[in-house]
């Protein structure tokens, strides 16, 4: 049977995420449940849930735990199983893709990663690991991801980078020559320098890559958590700069720390005709750049149609 041909242009909303203590497992995932709901009710194809925001899931449990770094760890990487099965439950219901919140989880190896999981409406799951970690991570005992992947979806390929990972252009670029026209970012910044990092990195990766990025953070205090006690950003959706497309390269963006959903159309055909008739051709250029070719890493493509 041949595959369906992916969308010319989809809709996407990506939260700004407000991390609370919230009194159990239950209450978390009719969080959850309601954000995807709006999404899906808003006309969303996808919706991008942000780094971290899976350390909401300790808050629900004693003092003693969700206030210690480890612990608090330990126990979303315990509880995350029930919490992605939830989220693939409501991507099947509303007809939705999902990026369910990032956060701790254990490999068979008995080693903690930072991984994102991407849920489809046809039931099927795909994991990427954060790959490079930042100094906190390192001090926390949480490992990087060693590849790249990009996902197969009925949406077309899509990469995730999570947060720090979003800026090294050489992941990026691995996934957009795998075939990634979206790339996810979600992320998890205390100030704001650490959300403008993301969110240059966002734009730039879109820039090289003549491609979609959006940018998903946590929002708010957490004051009961070590791991996510302060939360700054506003999502995105980002293109490149075109006048054909946007003149700043910004489709859509929220207001900074509010809770809400930022939603945005992406036409990918638009975007596949700046390849060879934008103004710049800096994907195709890519090349032309003195060691452009010196590391060459393939990323997996994962099918999850």
């Amino acid at each position: 049977m041949t595959a369906a041909i992916p969308p010319a242009r989809i809709t996407v909303a990506a939260a700004q995420y407000p991390i609370e203590r919230l009194p159990s497992l239950a209450a978390v995932k009719a969080k959850h449940a309601r954000w995807v709901a709006e999404a899906a009710a808003g006309g969303a194809d996808l919706v991008l849930f942000p780094e971290y925001a899976a350390m909401e899931i300790a808050g629900t449990c004693p003092d003693d735990i969700a206030g210690d770094l480890a612990a608090s760890l330990a126990a979303v990487a315990r509880l995350r199983p029930e919490i992605d099965a939830h989220l693939l439950r409501l991507s099947q219901h509303h007809r939705i893709h999902i990026l369910g919140p990032s956060g701790p989880a254990r490999r068979p190896d008995g080693s903690v990663a930072n991984s994102a999981h991407l849920v489809t409406p046809q039931g099927r799951a795909g994991v990427q690991d954060k790959m490079i970690m930042t100094p906190f991570e390192r001090k926390w005992g949480v490992t990087g991801g060693s590849r790249p992947q990009v996902f197969e979806t009925a949406l077309g390929r899509v990469g995730i980078l999570i947060c720090y990972d979003s800026e090294f252009p050489l992941l990026a670029r691995t996934m957009a020559e795998a075939g990634a026209r979206l790339i996810l970012i979600p992320a998890c910044t205390e100030r704001i320098s650490g959300f403008n990092r993301v969110r240059t990195a966002a734009l730039a990766r879109a820039l090289e890559n003549t491609l979609a990025t959006v940018m998903s953070p946590t929002v708010g205090d957490a004051p009961w958590s070590p791991a996510v006690d302060r939360n700054s950003g506003a999502a995105g959706v980002f293109v490149p700069a075109e006048a054909a497309v946007s003149d700043t390269g910004v489709l859509a963006e929220g207001r900074l720390d509010a809770a809400q959903l930022v939603y945005a159309g992406i036409d990918f055909a638009h975007l596949e005709r700046l390849r060879t008739s934008g103004e710049m051709r800096n994907a195709a250029d890519w090349s032309l750049q003195p060691g452009a070719h010196a590391t060459r890493v393939v990323a997996d493509v994962v099918d999850l149609r």
